[in-house]
This record gives structure tokens, sequence and C-alpha cells, in this order.
């Protein structure tokens, strides 16, 4: 990820030296030196807030913005650990606390002192400062009278914009709290002070996190290991640099909050647990792009022992395709309980629904038909071997394979999985489901051997490689085929598998749009 390594040493130019004014009977060159040497200095704080306003701008996550945020304030600031504490006022969470150079153990130590001891907490809460007040617009020193011999203001505002009251900067009326010498400060609590000697830190400087519309979400707090605070510089560019960074960070929250909406819901629209049924095990991976999208995928027993296996895909991202996606769900559900022996039937009717009710979407769907195992109580009990496209069954045989029926709709074909052969099934082509007058194709009929798997998946496993589709599904079959022996009859083993020969990031790529299925059936 990226950040800035606290240890680096802050800019010469953000010294306080560096914008002190030039006394009354200097000499007019020793004059223009020293306005060269501050515009020298704002350049260099403007060219070290662009580049840490652009390493934030690439954190695409809420936890990575926060790591940023707190990797350039240490920086800033000149510490070297700390930690932010998310805690939105609108009480519509996450609640969560980060921290750089403390472990949990350390965090977990700094949350045993009462809040109202600590300065993070007192600006989480609105508390005032202990011994003080907050600090208004006026308090900065450049706008004292007493900070200049002549009467004039310390250090003049730098030339970006940024108002003369500092509103601009944290140390500015926007509640920042120092703490600079916690062991020798009078009246601090006694628990403080033990946490602070236990974890080696001796000061602390403190900033709440604003911005609109969520109002106060959050503060960030830096530690110094020996007594320090910031200069007046230096918490003038931390406020600079919250102006950006806590407006982004908001934007992020939203997102992130709306991410765990739909991901709820799709958990909700989405199979709690995949059904027992009699012969084979169920493996499942989903995983959901940042945006929620329309993947889905079902299990459930049907009438007489059977078992239904659909994957299929909305068009479209966000609430709305993951709506459409439980309702397009729900209704494959009720159609495959009243037809589902003829999955061509149950998509037509599925195809019929999506056109009459959603006219603007349109669907990609594979619904499969898995008769119950041959010679159990509700099997086919026919003598003789039934033949299949890709196998045979031999009722009677305790071995005896299953037959399954198939059709898709414009959807990715199954992959077999066993010892024996690695190979794709020949489904027919199929137009996605609501885009012609009428859907029709054929269904194929397979008989999957025992100890072999059939992989139900959707296109966002192939998207998601970067490849070209022709060399995904071609990376998809090697993996598939280089899965170890040992592995091939244990179907939540066989997916991690593929998933990690195929997506080395995992399936939580915020990077990526697409989501991902994959639906492993083995059969025993």
């Amino acid at each position: 990820m990226a950040g800035i390594e606290p240890a680096l040493p802050a800019p010469t130019h953000t010294a306080e030296s560096a914008t002190a004014p030039a006394p009354a009977d200097t000499p007019p060159e020793a004059r223009s030196a020293a306005v060269q040497d501050r515009l020298a200095g704002w350049i260099s704080d403007l060219t070290t807030l662009h580049d840490l306003t652009e390493r934030l701008a690439r954190t695409q996550t809420l936890e990575a913005a926060l790591q940023e945020l707190l990797r350039a304030g240490a920086f800033l600031v000149g510490a070297r650990r700390g930690m932010v504490v998310l805690e939105p006022r609108d009480g519509r969470g996450p609640d969560t606390t980060i921290g750089l150079g403390l472990g949990q153990a350390d965090i977990g130590h700094i949350e045993t002192v009462p809040r109202r001891a600590l300065s993070f907490g007192r600006i989480l809460d609105g508390l005032p400062e202990p011994g003080g007040r907050e600090r208004g617009p006026r308090d900065h020193p450049r706008d004292r009278p007493d900070a200049h011999p002549d009467g004039g203001p310390a250090a003049p505002a730098p030339p970006d914009g940024t108002p003369s009251d500092g509103s601009g900067c944290v140390a500015c009326g926007r509640g920042d709290i120092a703490q600079p010498d916690i062991p020798g400060e009078p009246g601090l609590d006694p628990r403080l002070r033990e946490v602070a000697a236990r974890l080696g830190y001796a000061a602390s400087y403190a900033v709440p996190l604003d911005a609109d519309p969520v109002g106060r979400f959050g503060a960030a707090v830096w530690l110094y290991d020996e007594p320090a605070e910031p200069t007046e510089r230096q918490r003038h560019l931390v406020g600079l640099y919250l102006g950006y960074a806590t407006a982004h960070l908001a934007r992020l929250l939203e997102l992130h909050r709306q991410r765990q909406t739909v991901t709820t819901l799709r958990e909700e629209l989405l199979p709690s647990r995949l059904p027992r049924a009699p012969g084979v095990r169920l493996a499942v991976r989903h995983g959901t792009g940042p945006l929620g999208g329309g993947d889905w995928y079902d299990a459930l027993p049907l009438p007489d022992g059977a078992l239904g296996l659909a994957v299929g895909s909305v068009t479209g991202s966000g609430p709305g395709a993951v709506a459409a996606m439980g309702r397009l769900r729900a209704s494959l559900r009720a159609y495959a309980v009243m037809e589902g022996e003829d999955p061509v039937a149950v998509l037509s009717d599925l195809e019929l629904l999506l056109r009459l009710t959603e006219p603007a979407r349109s669907a990609t769907a594979l619904f499969a038909f898995a008769e119950a195992p041959p010679g159990g109580p509700n099997g086919p009990g026919t003598p003789g071997a039934v033949p299949g496209a890709y196998g045979t069954y031999a009722p009677g045989s305790a071995t005896a394979a299953r037959r399954i029926v198939l059709a898709g709709a414009g959807h990715c074909p199954p992959l077999i999985i066993g010892d024996r052969r690695t190979e794709y099934v020949e489904t027919s082509l199929s137009a996605p489901l609501g885009m012609l007058a009428c859907w029709e194709a054929p269904s194929v009929e397979l008989a999957p051997a025992p100890g072999e798997t059939l992989l139900l998946y959707s296109d966002g496993l192939l998207r998601r490689t970067g490849e070209p589709m022709d060399r995904a599904f071609a990376r998809l079959h090697s993996a598939a085929a280089g899965i170890p022996r040992a592995v091939r009859h244990d179907p939540d083993a066989l997916v991690d598998h593929l998933l990690r020969t195929l997506l080395p990031d995992g399936l939580d790529d915020p990077e990526s749009p697409e989501d991902v299925v994959l639906l492993a059936t083995y059969f025993e």
C-alpha cells in the first residue's frame, strides 16, 4: 500500500525559522532573500501536500485510506506511531480502530484508559480540553498582536487562498488537542500515565475528522516517543491535508456503507446454506464486486429425491441489480419445483417472466436437473444402462452414475472434473434471457461418474483473470486439470484450489467490478 515512511525528516522549509519575518532594519537585499526563502518554503509545503493527497487519492477502500491518513499525518507532525478511531456520530457505523506502529494488544491497553482522559476520546465525545479552553479562530500565533515586535502578524498566510483567520488549519477552531508532556503534565488520569509508560510514548496530538454530509465521524491521534508537540506550521499543514483527506474519507465511508447494505441484501437473497442431498456433496464460493452485482446461484431439493442446480447473472450493478437477481432466483425456484425435470421449460418460463415484467433487463442462466441416485428409494429402477452424452449409468450398481439434464441461456458451459477426464460440457449456443422475442434451446444430458465433480460458475471468474475469454477458458481448464488427486474428492478444497490458481488476489478484490460464483457438486 502506498504510504509515507514516518521516519523521514520533515521538510526543512516548514520550520518556524523559515517563515519568521526579517527585522525592520534589515537591508533590502536581505529582505528580498527572506521573501524568496519563505516562497521556497511555501512551494515545498505545497509539493509535500500534493504528493500526500495524491497517495491518498489512490486508495479505494476505507481501511486503506485510514492507513494512509495515519502515515501521512505521522510524517507531517514528526511522530512515529498513531491510531485512528472511526466512530460516526450518525450511529450508522462502521465503528473501528486502526493503528500505525501499534498492535492490537497496544490498542487494547489504550482503550482501557477512561475516554474522558484520552485526547481523541474527548474529541469524539465533544468534551473540552481539561484545564484549558477550545481554540478559536483568533488563537493562531500569527493573529495575536504580540506575535511580532511591531504588532504585525508573525507569519503571513500562504499564497494559496487560505484565509488569514486560519480556517483551513486544524489548530484554528477545529478542536485539535495536544498533550506535549504526558509524564510531567499535572492532573492527568493515573491510568493514562500507566499505559503511556507501558507503551513508551510521552506526548500525543489528536485531531477530529469532520466532513459533510456525515459530520464528525472519527478522530486521529499521533504519539511521540519523547515530550513534544507539533509546531504551528505543522498544525497548519495537517489542517490543509485534512481538508482534502476528510472529504475523501467521507466518500469512502458512504461507499463502504452502500457495499455493506448490498452485501447484506445479497446474503438475505441467496441461500443461507446448501442442502443435503443423497449421493452428492456441495460447495460454493461467492464474491461480490465493490458496487454489488447480479450474479447468483442456487441448489434446491426437488420432488422424488432430485436436485436442482442453478447459476445466473443479471445485467447491471448496485441495489437494483441485486433486487432483480432476487426476483429471478425466486421465480426459477418456483418453476423448478413444478417442472424441474425439463430445464428448457424452466428457462423458457423464466424468460417470459423477465420479458413481461422487466423488459429493460437481460440475464444469463443455467439450470441443471439431477435425478435421484440410481438404485435409491426414489431413483430410476429400469434395468440396463442409460446412455448419455458424457457417460452411462447402470441402475443397481454400487457405483452407478446419475443422470443430469441441463440447459443454458447465454451462460458459461459447466466443467466436468474427475480422475480420468477434465472437459467442458458442450451446451448449445443460446442467447441470454430477454434478448429474443422467444427463447429456446435444446437440453443436454450427461452422467458424471462417481468421484467426478460438476462445476458451475459465472463469467466473472473468467473476467477477473484479466485474460481474453478464450484464454481465460483455457486457464480454467488447465487449473482444473492440475488439481491434485487428493483434492479432487473434496469439493471445498477443489474450489479453493481453483480460486488460488486463477485469482491470487482472492475473491475480495476492490479493484475488480466483477462478481464471482463457483458451485461445485461432487458425486459420490
